[in-house]
């Protein structure tokens, strides 16, 4: 029995000093860390596959740039020579088919909402040929603390698992995502030329153009605001006849590259958008339209889709 009760009582004096060593373990937090945008995986990006293209999909024999190719958009048919609603000669990219309906993407800021937290990349859900892609993006803001280190959030799932608060603002930006290494260097109309931005993308690195001709302001119902232009193909378009419209091209002056599409409104006036919508006249009325008025005298066809072709020198 004396045995016994020293054993229970070793045993006691195991169990509370095991019990005061857990307690003296010093916990050690686990600490968000910053992500290198520079050194971290690269999206693969194709704007002209079936699943993401529109009037631009790929075939073996259109020449569209590969699925992750960089893209010269200073090269046909990215960039059109037209009019614009005055008649003066105006030139425009063209990123294809885009919906008036804009994705997020989130925007970091520090505690008082309006100071942008330093080294942080902004965050999208969706890149081409994922459903609900837009290059037309509606400002998200996420309001984070003081503690918050820069890039240590890089996904959209991240953020929505976050306490920090997330608020929809009015404000759009045309930034179409493209590969890396894609170029469009003709300037906008502030005189700078268009340069990729980094951005993150389910943690992984993400290049898109930022065009800011003119801010732009989502509509009473949250959608991207649009303008018409004024457009004419070789063939007009007739649905028994699938080479006609825009897969015959525009209709051009003889020897050059000049088209005779009117763009509805400049970025100086209050109703710009980059997101046209189309509409189309008959290729007969060609050499009388070269601006608005005369554009707008003939009578169009059914609005066709909405095109993202942004304005610049």
């Amino acid at each position: 029995m004396k045995n016994l009760f020293f054993l229970m009582l070793a045993f006691s004096f195991l169990s509370i000093s095991c019990s005061n060593d857990d307690e003296n373990i010093p916990l050690i937090p686990i600490l968000p860390i910053s992500k290198d945008i520079n050194t971290a995986v690269k999206v693969s990006v194709d704007r002209f596959s079936v699943t993401a293209g529109h009037l631009m999909v790929r075939t073996t024999s259109n020449g569209l740039p590969g699925a992750n190719a960089p893209v010269n958009f200073d090269n046909a048919p990215f960039i059109t020579t037209g009019f614009d609603r005055m008649g003066v000669v105006a030139k425009y990219y063209n990123f294809d088919v885009q919906p008036t309906t804009p994705s997020p993407i989130y925007v970091f800021f520090k505690a008082d909402g309006s100071t942008p937290v330093s080294g942080q990349n902004n965050i999208i859900g969706t890149i081409p040929g994922d459903s609900g892609y837009n290059d037309f993006w509606v400002v998200t803001k996420v309001v984070v603390n003081d503690s918050y280190v820069p890039n240590s959030i890089t996904s959209k799932a991240e953020i929505l698992a976050s306490p920090y608060t997330k608020t929809t603002t009015t404000t759009i930006v045309n930034c179409p995502v493209v590969p890396f290494g894609s170029t469009a260097a003709k300037s906008n109309t502030t005189g700078v030329s268009s340069t990729l931005t980094l951005g993150w993308y389910n943690g992984k690195a993400v290049a898109y153009f930022n065009f800011s001709e003119a801010s732009i302001t989502a509509t009473s119902s949250g959608m991207v605001p649009t303008s018409p232009i004024y457009v004419m193909f070789n063939v007009d378009p007739d649905s028994a006849n699938p080479a006609s419209g825009p897969a015959s091209g525009f209709k051009q002056e003889t020897g050059t590259m000049q088209t005779h599409n009117v763009l509805g409104t400049i970025p100086a006036d209050s109703g710009y958008s980059p997101l046209w919508s189309v509409q189309v006249l008959g290729n007969a009325n060609f050499s009388s339209v070269n601006n608005l008025t005369t554009a707008t005298s003939f009578t169009s066809m059914p609005a066709g889709a909405t095109v993202n072709c942004p304005i610049v020198k």
